[in-house]
């Protein structure tokens, strides 16, 4: 099995479901049910998954893979992160605005100036919006808000992505300099 070259996390398989060998697995497909339109499916390890059944449950899809058989096998996949290569994803039902978050990585984080804040190593969805993860050389990894006041560009051909310090958290507030009203200024 060759690597894949750009891999898109599509599922994480979790506990096994029955006997006969399913599994419950978490996709990130706006469809549970569609995790099978995009071909096979392949873990960082270099095993390849074709679903053969697939069906929604509460917050999980239940699968079933060729070759998992029996509830031992299922347990033996809990945890596994599945993925396609990047091109699998269909690029004609995008509208001019959208984008799929894995085209952010490694995108350039610039602001208005030209001053580079790192590039996005990730994109991450805690529950309350989407936050990216810059890293750059000599810099800790930065969190910031993927909103529109703290990006305010998307340049994929040109391979950067333009933010507001500011809302993004990566500069100080100019009029936040000063003391609180009422409290004598440091070292006065």
């Amino acid at each position: 099995m060759t690597k894949l070259e750009n891999p898109v996390l599509m599922a994480t398989i979790g506990a096994a479901q029955g006997l006969r060998g399913e599994v419950r697995v978490r996709t990130y497909t706006a469809d549970p049910t569609a995790l099978g339109d995009y071909g096979n499916l392949h873990s960082e390890d270099g095993r390849i998954f074709e679903i053969l059944e697939i069906r929604e449950a509460k917050n999980v899809a239940i699968v079933r893979f060729r070759g998992i058989n029996d509830r031992n096998a299922a347990e033996a996949l809990a945890g596994l992160e599945l993925f396609i290569e990047r091109d699998n994803l269909p690029d004609d039902e995008l509208e001019e605005d959208e984008f799929y978050y894995a085209d952010l990585e490694g995108l350039e984080a610039v602001d208005q100036e030209g001053k580079s804040y790192g590039t996005v190593s990730a994109v991450y969805d805690f529950g309350a919006g989407d936050l990216l993860e810059l890293k750059g050389p000599g810099r800790r990894p930065a969190l910031i808000p993927f909103s529109e006041a703290a990006v305010l560009e998307i340049d994929l051909e040109g391979g950067k992505i333009v933010i507001d310090p500011q809302a993004a958290g990566l500069a100080e507030n100019p009029e936040d300099d000063g003391p609180a009203p009422g409290l004598p200024k440091k070292g006065k």
